[in-house]
């Protein structure tokens, strides 16, 4: 593949079939979108390539000029707009809570993003607020993406569905799809649900307010993002931290995923959907979206 630019290669992630998992659901089809082979190494490298694409084509934004891209993010979202800034030649603004991984942190510094740390005990919501605020307090110098409520983020998974839609050959029934901004569920969901209205679009969301699935939100207990429809999701499976680590264990363990926990815990509820149809001697095609790899979370080993 050759590209003029690297913002060519966001998307077209590779989608594999978990045949360890299938044994446990005889007639269902069980597959997973790898969105970590994106460029910069998540599912949120397709967003905000569309806001900041958006943004271009207004005027909004514009390479060496006024105003710097600002939003929040809990991790994978600032690197997406970090590498793609860094590649379109604009400048950009995080706001995160000062207790995301230390690998976040670094890969937004090392490509020249500037970090502004919130209230860790505050969570994504605090980072967000304070997003909120030096927008307000300073428009001259920012345009604010504000991923939670622009429409080119569940826009850009336009490209997601028509993707899930080809590599199944149009047999998807079940979606499965983690709940973070809310944007890969919207876009997904409205997606595929073009191509058939019958498919089953399935949210997964922490089961606790206080969880370890980095990158998912508990809505109940959460500011509710603008983006957000509640209607255009057929159920809402809550899963526990527990079962979202588990699952990243067996995907590592038995089909050679290195898989991130939230990725665990959307592979866990596309299983539990695939149980239920098995069980009901019903045939389908459960899909999901693996956000990221688990390398995200981890911390190199403290030196002597």
């Amino acid at each position: 593949m050759i590209l003029d630019r690297l913002v060519a290669a966001v998307g077209n992630t590779p989608q594999v079939r978990l045949a360890s998992l299938e044994r446990d659901v005889p007639g269902v089809e069980l597959w997973a979108k790898l969105e970590w082979f994106n460029p910069g190494g998540s599912v949120k490298d397709r967003a905000a390539l569309s806001i900041i694409q958006d943004a271009l084509a207004r005027g909004q934004l514009a390479p060496g000029g006024p105003r710097a891209l600002l939003d929040s993010t809990s991790g994978n979202t600032g690197i997406a707009y970090a590498w793609i800034g860094a590649a379109l030649g604009l400048r950009v603004s995080l706001v995160m809570p000062e207790n995301v991984s230390d690998a976040r942190k670094k890969l937004t510094h090392i490509y020249g993003a500037e970090q502004i740390f919130s209230d860790p005990q505050e969570l994504s919501d605090g980072a967000q607020r304070l997003a909120r605020q030096l927008a307000r307090d300073y428009p001259e110098r920012y345009f604010y993406a504000d991923q939670y409520s622009n429409p080119m983020n569940p826009a850009a998974h336009e490209s997601t569905a028509r993707e899930l839609w080809e590599a199944t050959q149009g047999r998807v029934t079940h979606a499965v799809l983690g709940l973070g901004t809310t944007g890969t569920a919207m876009g997904t969901g409205r997606g595929l649900r073009r191509r058939n209205p019958a498919i089953e679009v399935i949210a997964v969301e922490p089961a606790e307010a206080l969880h370890g699935l980095e990158g998912l939100k508990h809505l109940p207990s959460s500011i509710i993002p603008d983006i957000f429809r509640a209607d255009e999701l057929t159920r809402t499976l809550r899963i526990s931290t527990d079962e979202g680590w588990d699952m990243a264990d067996r995907l590592r363990e038995h089909e050679g995923l290195l898989a991130g926990h939230s990725a665990g815990a959307a592979a866990a509820g596309a299983l539990r959907i695939a149980r239920e149809l098995s069980a009901a001697g019903k045939g389908g095609c459960v899909v999901c979206v693996l956000p990221d790899r688990a390398d995200r979370y981890l911390s190199p080993p403290p030196t002597a």
